[in-house]
C-alpha cells in the first residue's frame, strides 16, 4: 500500500479497513493461522469489523490568506475547517459508539455464557454426588443380604416346629 500524496479536498473518503476475527483452539500460535481459517463455512464463527478511514490534517492551513492567494484562495476558510472538523469528529464518534455497542454486546454474551457454564458445572457436580450416594446405598443393601431379625425369627420358628414334631 502507498500513502496518498494529497488528502482529498473534502477531507472525506470511502476507504475502510476490514478486520476479521475467528475462534481458534487453545494453543494456536500466529504461525498456525492460515488464510483458509477465514473462509465462511458451517460451524466456523467469523466476525467482521469495518473501520472507516478518517483524514485529520497534521498542520491545518492558516485561515489568513497569503499575499498571492488573496481573493481566490483554494484553501478552505476557518468556518469550512471547523465544519469539517465537526463532521470528522461526528464520524469518528459514531464509529466509536458502534464499536462500543458491539463490544458491550460481546461482553454481555461472554458473561452470560460464563454464567451458564458455571451453572452446568455445578449441576454436573451435584449429579455426580447423587450418583455416588445411590451407589453406596445400593452396595450396602446388597452386601448385607437378609436382616438379622429375620434370621432369628426363622431360627426360632424352626426350633418350634422341630419341638412339635419330636413331641408327637
Amino acid at each position: 500500500m502507498q500513502a496518498q500524496k494529497e488528502a482529498p479536498l473534502d477531507m472525506q473518503c470511502k476507504d475502510k479497513f476490514l478486520v476479521q476475527t475467528v475462534i481458534v483452539s487453545d494453543g494456536t500460535t500466529s504461525k498456525d493461522v492460515l488464510a483458509e481459517m477465514f473462509t465462511k463455512e458451517a460451524g466456523r464463527v467469523i466476525e467482521d469489523f469495518k473501520l472507516r478511514v478518517v483524514y485529520i490534517p497534521a498542520n491545518p492551513p492558516s485561515p489568513v490568506p497569503e499575499g498571492s492567494e488573496e481573493g481566490n484562495s483554494p484553501r478552505p476558510s476557518l468556518n469550512d475547517i471547523a465544519s469539517q472538523s465537526t463532521s470528522l469528529f461526528d464520524d469518528v464518534s459514531r464509529t466509536f459508539e458502534e464499536t462500543n455497542e458491539k463490544s458491550s454486546e460481546a461482553w454481555s454474551m461472554i458473561s452470560k455464557l460464563t454464567e451458564e457454564k458455571t451453572s452446568a458445572i455445578q449441576q454436573s457436580q451435584l449429579l455426580r454426588q447423587e450418583l455416588e450416594l445411590l451407589r453406596r446405598e445400593s452396595s450396602t443393601k446388597q452386601s448385607g443380604g437378609h436382616s438379622l431379625a429375620l434370621m432369628l425369627l426363622v431360627g426360632l420358628l424352626g426350633c418350634f416346629i422341630g419341638y412339635i414334631f419330636n413331641r408327637t
